[in-house]
């Protein structure tokens, strides 16, 4: 082999810089044979000595191998007969060679240092099936009930901007409530029977909007109004929440605050508002006590009933909230427990509604302005284009998102609600139809009746049931993760537009009667007998002067001349004219222009009276004027 060939171990520096192997280590010059002994004889006693040694290292004298290869004599450490086996047991290894460490010597040696492998400064969320919870959240609460607090600032403020006098509905209500404090306080006798004819009990919204007149005047019970409209917007989003979710509820009340009925109800004095108010409150009952058990639903019976009180075409509705009781609980408690909760609701909805009209006198006022109510002439065409023009778009919206609640029940875009058990179609397909179907009583009822008085009121009380399914179709129309918003807010921009220029209209359709109610102030006392077109709005506004007993209405009368004849209709104001049974004659020639024409023609040339002022009008259709005439003689 030649030297040439071979590769020697890295041979480590000394801590001086000098090598520790190599030619004059090993050539016994630097430690020599006299102060370290044999090399491989005490190999252990000289901690620098190398343990295998190198058989090819050089000395000054001579090499370790002669010409012919083999070792020469006299040379290397030890003895040529040991040479051989040390040589065959000493192999070569590459790397460092090992060495022993005296504990006052360092070693210079590479050591491998186990070392623990340090924690990771980050570590990787696990990520989650999907990027929201479908849970409840206190902060998904509070943004929507934000949004639901935007809602109804906007619901204050397109009822607060309409401005008019009272309505004869408005000032009929207030003067009973007024009659009936004082009856009830003072025992004074009521001037009519109320009862008899008001579609509402006089003793329950009249008297309480009295007390609020009283201190605050028409604005105050106005007010009144607008806070029961609100709470039923509130009522409304929540218990749309816990059928679906907070985004249908929160779309079901942006529609319904600014439809017509909706925005006239919220600044209008009548029982309407009350009514829908107590609606609202039964079906939140019902739905909310739906994981309840049974019996927990009768908390919603004498809601019901007293929203019947007080307005009985409420009654219309009592129907659906005890059908609602039914679907509402069959997905949570099955169908035995829905089943009683139905009968349930129903039994005791009947015994208190049986117990109030039968040791009560609300029968006959039931009967008059309710169930046997006089049929109008008002075309059904007629009807249903207000209806349509009323309410129109949004039932549209709730049909659709009916349909498309059947066709696909999931409510919640996160992928685990695809795991989620969800009622049936047909379930979903009878919710659908009850709520949709509700908004429709009220027109098919008035369509029956052939009258539109008082329709866009009772289109309002159909539209809350049709609310939750409407607030489905708007989720449905902007689409999942709001695809299409746009869609959304022109839905509700439409409905916006036409709630306000409707209600415009609404609130303009009587005169301004202010001008009016100062000429006649002075022509007015406790004892006369007068006629007006709308009686009960000077009844309210001259009540410390007059009650209701002293007027006549333009809407039938029956009469007995003074010579013992007796006169009913049209013939009864022109007998009682020619005897000049009036003191004062307010005729506005819009409320029923027909009579309207009778009485003026029987006044002209009359000598019992006198023309006392013409008092111009306007209102939402043009403009008219008061016709005044004061008794001579």
């Amino acid at each position: 082999m030649n030297r040439s060939q071979n590769h020697h171990p890295p041979q480590p520096q000394g801590p001086y810089g000098e090598q520790q192997y190599g030619e004059q280590r090993y050539g016994g010059r630097l430690y020599g044979d006299q102060q370290h002994g044999d090399q491989f004889g005490d190999q252990y006693g000289d901690p620098y000595a190398d343990p295998y040694g190198d058989p090819y290292g050089e000395s000054d004298s001579a090499s370790w191998f002669n010409s012919d290869g083999q070792p020469a004599q006299g040379h290397g450490y030890g003895t040529q007969a040991a040479y051989p086996q040390q040589l065959e047991q000493q192999r070569y290894v590459p790397g460092i060679p090992e060495q022993r460490q005296r504990e006052d010597q360092p070693t210079y040696a590479l050591h491998t240092v186990e070392e623990t492998p340090a924690e990771p400064s980050y570590h990787i969320p696990v990520t989650p099936e999907a990027g929201w919870d479908m849970a409840a959240s206190r902060r998904r609460a509070w943004v929507s009930r934000a949004v639901l607090l935007c809602i109804l600032l906007i619901q204050t403020v397109l009822s607060l901007r309409l401005s008019n006098t009272a309505f004869q509905d408005e000032a009929l209500y207030l003067a009973a409530g007024h009659a009936e404090l004082d009856h009830l306080l003072n025992g004074a006798p009521l001037p009519i029977d109320y009862a008899a004819y008001f579609s509402g009990s006089p003793q329950l919204y009249p008297v309480l909007a009295a007390l609020v007149d009283a201190q605050f005047g028409l604005t105050g019970a106005r007010v009144l109004s607008l806070v029961f409209m609100l709470f039923t917007t509130g009522l409304l989003y929540s218990f749309s929440r816990r059928m679906f979710n907070e985004r249908a509820a929160l779309a079901a009340a942006a529609l319904f605050s600014v439809v017509q009925s909706t925005v006239v109800m919220g600044f209008f004095a009548t029982y309407d508002a009350a009514a829908v108010f107590l609606l609202a409150l039964a079906v939140w009952i019902v739905v909310r006590t739906n994981r309840a058990p049974a019996y927990a639903v009768l908390l919603a019976a004498p809601v019901a009933v007293l929203a019947v009180g007080v307005k009985y075409a409420a009654a219309l509705y009592l129907p659906t909230i005890v059908v609602l009781a039914l679907l509402t609980a069959w997905p949570y408690r099955g169908a035995k427990s829905a089943v009683l909760r139905m009968l349930l609701l129903g039994l005791g909805m009947g015994a208190l509604a049986g117990i109030g009209m039968y040791t009560t006198d609300l029968l006959a006022g039931i009967q008059q302005t309710t169930t046997n109510r006089a049929h109008g002439t008002d075309s059904a065409v007629f009807l249903l284009q207000r209806s349509v023009e009323w309410g129109g778009l949004m039932f549209l919206a709730a049909v659709g998102g009916a349909i498309s609640y059947v066709r696909r029940s999931r409510m919640n875009e996160s992928p685990l609600a695809q795991r989620l058990g969800n009622p049936g179609w047909r379930w979903r397909a009878l919710t659908g139809l009850l709520l949709c179907g509700t908004a429709v009583l009220a027109s098919a009822y008035q369509i029956h009746l052939g009258t539109v008085v008082s329709l866009f009121k009772h289109v309002g009380f159909g539209l809350l049931f049709a609310a939750p399914m409407a607030g489905v179709g708007v989720t449905r129309l902007v689409g999942a993760h709001f695809r299409y918003p746009q869609l959304g807010i022109m839905l509700w921009t439409a409905v916006l537009c036409l709630g306000i220029s409707q209600a415009d209209w609404r609130f303009g359709v009587w005169p301004d009667s202010s001008k009016m109610i100062r000429t006649i102030r002075s022509h007015v006392d406790d004892k006369g007998h007068y006629l007006s077109s709308t009686p009960e709005v000077p009844v309210y506004y001259l009540r410390e002067k007059t009650d209701h007993s002293q007027w006549q209405s333009v809407f039938g009368m029956e009469y007995k001349a003074k010579k013992g004849k007796y006169y009913t209709g049209d013939e009864a104001y022109r007998a009682a004219l020619r005897d000049g049974e009036f003191d004062l004659i307010v005729l506005d020639g819009i409320t029923n222009p027909r009579v309207d024409d009778v009485i003026a023609g029987a006044v002209r040339g009359n000598p019992h009276y006198r023309l006392l002022a013409d008092v111009p009008w306007r209102n939402s259709s043009g403009t008219g004027t008061y016709r005044i005439w004061i008794k001579t003689s």
